[in-house]
């Protein structure tokens, strides 16, 4: 390591190899940091999948339980007594708390008994989860929760100015921001397949609507029912073909209600590429996200994205240009935005062009690269004293 490399630990109750975007998201971040000469101790809950002898000085696996409708996923459990051993004995320059679990809870605690800096990331609106889930009255002991942990932390770091300014006005203090990357060069039009998407049934002139991401409730795929019965009703001539790619409790009860539709499962890698790369739009109606790094993914294969104007959309989209924004909420308004684009073919054929022309400079790097600059920010703030410019010398 060279004088100007950290050492990071980072605590998260979710890593790659599991699929979705915080793992996504956080696995980008590590193998960046270690390119760039950065230890990165990365610490979180041992998973089934994990093999016996999958720990090393690099990975600390705590224990966890089964987390209720995310099946294989393991809730991380307090580890206040092996952090504060393990930290004793050699501690980070700094932590980052990417989710507020009683895991992350027990190293923000330990961190601040050590004095070791923090910076949190929001990355997961679970007060919001709670109401769609049938337990409203969480939501606001929820936020207060979340409020008092990012509260206590050095730095929170947000995805997108949309939700920042949501937690600006629920009294969340010291936020930053810090956009999502893409890989456009694995997210790309050219890996267009035609032997999928005649797997998916469709001739070249048919339109393949594509969702990608986790089948459940917090992903408003109610929305996505209902507009792909109006565009059927509306154009009856047309072949569309609805393409969802991922999996989630919600998957039986979809199957029923869109008995045309394809259901492809969880995809990664370049399989997931060619699905996108395969379609033509790509519906978004979730009104939950932080960020929704699948909207990215979509434009940077050179789809037309329809998605409510927040998050991801909303820091990437103009309207009518790369995309389609919706106000959020405006059920009736995402169907019509959908129906504009397979009525016009002019406009389909632009968006798409534009929408990959958008995304192709957006990249992982810089991501990495800013985030590197707000812990140095931090470490900097920190070791600078309060009263510094008061006590200097006069001129």
């Amino acid at each position: 390591m060279n004088s100007s490399s950290l050492h990071l630990a980072l605590v998260s109750e979710t890593f790659a190899p599991e699929i979705n975007g915080v793992a996504n998201t956080l696995g980008q971040l590590v193998r960046g940091l270690r390119a760039r000469g950065h230890r990165v101790q990365l610490i979180r809950p041992r998973q089934k999948a994990d093999p016996a002898a999958s720990e090393d000085a690099d990975q600390l696996l705590t224990r966890g339980c089964p987390l209720p409708g995310y099946p294989g996923l393991q809730w991380g459990l307090p580890a206040r007594r092996r952090l504060l051993r393990e930290w004793r004995q050699q501690p980070p320059d700094l932590l980052y708390i990417a989710t507020e679990g009683p895991l992350g809870l027990s190293a923000l605690r330990v961190a601040k008994h050590l004095a070791i800096p923090v910076v949190s990331g929001f990355h997961t609106n679970f007060q919001q989860y709670a109401g769609l889930y049938g337990i409203t009255a969480l939501t606001r002991l929820l936020t207060h929760y979340l409020r008092h942990f990012h509260n206590r932390t050095q730095l929170t770091l947000v995805p997108s100015s949309s939700q920042m300014t949501a937690l600006e006005r629920r009294g969340f203090q010291r936020l930053a921001l810090l956009a999502r990357g893409v890989d456009s060069q694995l997210f790309h039009p050219g890996r267009r397949c035609d032997a999928l998407r005649a797997s998916w049934g469709l001739h070249p002139d048919d339109l393949a609507l594509l969702y990608v991401g986790r089948l459940a409730a917090e992903k408003n795929l109610g929305l996505l029912v209902q507009t792909f019965h109006m565009l059927r009703q509306r154009y009856p001539q047309r072949r569309l073909r609805l393409i969802l790619v991922g999996d989630g409790p919600l998957r039986a009860q979809l199957q029923t209600r869109l008995p045309d539709a394809l259901f492809c499962g969880m995809q990664h890698g370049e399989v997931l590429a060619r699905h996108y790369a395969s379609g033509d739009l790509f519906l978004f109606p979730s009104l939950s996200e932080t960020f929704g790094n699948v909207v990215l993914e979509a434009l940077a294969s050179g789809l037309a994205v329809v998605a409510f104007d927040q998050a991801a959309a909303a820091q990437h989209i103009a309207h009518r240009h790369n995309g389609m924004l919706v106000r959020p909420g405006d059920a009736q308004g995402f169907g019509e935005a959908t129906a504009e684009l397979l009525s016009e073919a002019e406009l389909l054929r632009q968006v798409r062009l534009n929408a990959r022309r958008h995304a192709a400079p957006l990249s992982w790097e810089t991501f990495v690269s800013s985030f590197e600059r707000c812990l140095f920010d931090v470490l900097l703030a920190r070791a600078t004293p309060i009263n510094a410019a008061s006590s200097a010398p006069p001129g």
